[in-house]
């Protein structure tokens, strides 16, 4: 009787001392209604949603709320500081996230998911403005997950102002190009796990489709966090199953080694011991 194959389950995610099954983290924005983001959650089986906590984004024009449609008791809420172009700003809303959900008693409470953006047309960080806010925030108790570029150095600063998990992005916010550059996320892995091969590194933002979310995984990022590729895509709730399973594939992949490229092709069967033709015998 063959043994099932490891399951991602086994080897849980774990950011600043909370374990989670599932390794990606949705986005809340950005749907056509409530009730199409509620039903993506669920189908995505993600554990961590993140949530705009500016009070004019909480609700829509019916004035419904949009904690109204998230399950609190399932889900861990990660307040984020999305439209924030200062450290100043940041670290306020950072604050405002923690009150409301605080009255919540949503775990998330303590955490964010730190934005401080450097230029309205691409949203790039700013990387002084993000080592900045980190150490404040982090000072003033929050468990900081932090958006970056892919700029090894610029993440592993993050890292060392007290970072709970570094957030290099595949390629810019709701772009869907995917992971550009596959050396760069590497040496971010590289760096920000040398001597703690445990610490979370997830690759946020960019990605378009379940297999961006497997290549995330298969370069051994811990986890992958996305929105737009599933608010907009065609029908959100059936690309949210996909990148369920591209998490989990891409995971087991890597888990399991792949083989070495090579220029030549090796054969599947070996050419010694096969049935030979000898004309004239």
């Amino acid at each position: 009787m063959h043994a099932e194959p490891p399951d991602p389950a086994h080897n849980p995610l774990t950011i600043a001392g909370r374990t989670f099954r599932s390794r990606l983290v949705v986005g809340t924005g950005k749907y056509q209604t409530y009730e199409v983001m509620r039903d993506a959650l669920i189908a995505s089986a993600c554990e961590v949603v993140t949530v705009a906590v500016r009070r004019e984004r909480l609700y829509n024009a019916q004035g419904k709320s949009l904690l109204e449609f998230i399950d609190l008791s399932r889900y861990t809420i990660l307040p984020n500081t999305a439209g924030c172009f200062t450290a100043e700003d940041a670290i306020r809303v950072a604050r405002l996230g923690r009150e409301i959900l605080g009255q919540l008693d949503n775990p998330g409470a303590s955490w964010v998911k730190l934005e401080v953006l450097g230029d309205k047309k691409t949203l790039l960080p700013d990387p002084v403005g993000t080592v900045e806010a980190t150490r404040e925030l982090v000072k003033d108790g929050f468990q900081v997950l932090a958006y970056t570029s892919d700029d090894p150095i610029a993440a592993l600063r993050i890292k060392e102002a007290g970072a709970a998990s570094v957030m290099p992005a595949g390629s810019p916010i709701g772009s869907g190009q995917g992971i550009l550059n596959r050396n760069n996320i590497v040496l971010c892995l590289e760096l920000l796990k040398q001597g703690d091969p445990s610490y979370p590194v997830i690759v946020d933002a960019g990605v378009g489709v379940a297999s961006d979310v497997a290549l995330a995984m298969e370069l051994g990022a811990d986890g992958v966090l996305l929105n737009t590729a599933i608010a907009h895509a065609k029908d959100p709730v059936m690309m949210a199953h996909a990148m369920r399973h591209g998490i989990t594939a891409g995971r087991q992949s890597y888990l399991a080694g792949r083989i070495p490229k090579k220029l030549y092709a090796t054969a599947s069967s070996p050419f010694e011991g096969t049935i030979s033709y000898i004309p004239g015998e």
